[in-house]
């Protein structure tokens, strides 16, 4: 089982990847809002398609700096990396 995210030694990745979160976090207050206020459904639909491009991105970068980890390590453990590649294809 993977031990590490990789985020630990990559303090820049981290702070990429608390920047898209926090992104996230802002563009679905506006979709709660916006639905709150029975704004156009288009307006909602925009909305919801940028919060998930950044919980997406988010996570894209998590599993890089994971994959990175894996492979700087000497014993590279194969079920690391099928669990590593079965979470890189829960994104696709």
């Amino acid at each position: 089982m993977v031990q590490s995210t990789g985020l630990e030694n990559d303090p820049e990745a981290k702070k990429k990847i608390i920047n898209r979160l926090r992104r996230a976090h802002g563009q679905l207050a506006a979709v709660m809002n916006a639905v709150k206020d029975d704004a156009h459904c288009a307006q909602i639909v925009q909305q919801l398609s940028a919060v998930s491009k950044a919980v997406d991105r988010a996570g894209f970068l998590v599993i890089s700096s994971a994959l990175q980890e894996c492979l700087s390590e000497d014993d590279i453990h194969e079920d690391d990396v099928a669990q590593l590649e079965k979470l890189f294809m829960s994104f696709a």
